[in-house]
């Protein structure tokens, strides 16, 4: 994996949740939500992060910001390493890594105003005076499509769509170089599903901003994002440019989720690849690879060897026995 110019280098990153049960809360076990997973973020580039629900992205995307702490692995940002950052160095690091979260209403504080909201930052890394700060806010409103009048107003007197906006002007304000974004979009209307991605694109244009983009809708992942990831029980199985992720899938649980994915004619026919069986629990994961109890193509090997992710031919990355 070429990371020589990457903004963003995630080496084997681990979070493992333990599982604590009887009076002295004794480790029974452990929740592998993100269990090695390597990838590279290049300056302005967008990689969209894909998945089945409880396997692991957002789990991902909180880790790499440190919200919640890795079990183990490297996350370097700038060359520098975050997981040996202390106090300090990660309140400027945060400067420059911000997240928009999911749930347009329940990231907002409902008792703020929605200036309040959005200098949150400014206050937190002591930047400007007042004057400097009602400016910054006014013109960060302007850029994500909100009237500056409406810096009184509180996050209850806006749309869905709105509150969004309010959520990607937090995360602007700094001026970051990388964004988080976790599902920005899953709990907006189709339509205004349309309005923010290509806001996030024209903004991530004019900032020179690089995007994780977690997200399940795979039509979306294809509009925006450079190169695409999917994600199975906390690992990366398949890593490529969109393009040859799309035309070309190689991994079986690939073929199997864009088979899903409806097509916008009734005339139009598509093979559906339908997966047996359940996903294996995140506790007791399968011994060799991760899929092979749903997979259609599975041959002995998989059970009892976990596959290598491979590069094959330089730009698409994928963990099957297939290859």
């Amino acid at each position: 994996m070429d990371m020589t110019r990457s903004l963003l280098e995630v080496k084997n990153l681990r979070k493992h949740f333990p599982i604590k049960k009887g009076f002295f809360s004794a480790v029974r076990g452990h929740v592998f939500a993100v269990d090695g997973v390597d990838f590279s973020l290049a300056p302005g580039e967008t990689l969209g992060l894909v998945g089945e629900s409880g396997c692991g992205k957002t789990t991902l995307g909180r880790a790499i910001l440190r919200l919640i702490e890795p079990t183990a692995g490297e996350i370097f940002f700038e060359g520098q390493n975050i997981l040996t950052a202390d106090q300090k160095q990660m309140l400027d690091l945060r400067r420059k890594m911000q997240i928009i979260f999911q749930d347009p209403y329940s990231s907002l504080n409902p008792r703020m105003t929605v200036g309040d909201i959005i200098a949150e930052g400014l206050r937190n890394h002591g930047m400007g005076n007042a004057s400097q700060k009602r400016d910054a806010i006014a013109a960060i409103m302007k850029k994500v499509g909100l009237r500056p009048e409406q810096i009184s107003r509180y996050p209850h007197e806006f749309s869905g769509g709105q509150r969004q906006r309010i959520g990607i002007a937090r995360a602007l304000i700094l001026n970051p170089k990388l964004i988080i974004c976790d599902e920005p979009v899953s709990a907006l209307d189709v339509s205004i599903q349309a309005q923010v991605i290509n806001l996030l694109v024209s903004l991530q244009e004019e900032f020179g901003l690089s995007y994780l983009f977690i997200a399940h809708d795979l039509n979306v992942v294809e509009h925006i994002s450079d190169r695409v990831a999917v994600m199975y029980l906390g690992k990366i199985v398949e890593l490529a440019k969109d393009t040859d992720l799309y035309q070309a899938p190689k991994h079986p649980y690939t073929e199997a989720l864009l088979a899903a994915v409806p097509v916008p004619s009734p005339k139009l026919k598509k093979k559906r690849i339908l997966l047996q069986g359940e996903i294996p629990s995140p506790i007791h994961l399968p011994q060799g690879c991760r899929f092979y109890p749903r997979c259609p193509s599975r041959k002995n090997i998989c059970a009892e060897h976990e596959p290598e992710f491979k590069n094959l031919d330089g730009a698409h990355w994928v963990a099957c026995h297939l290859y």
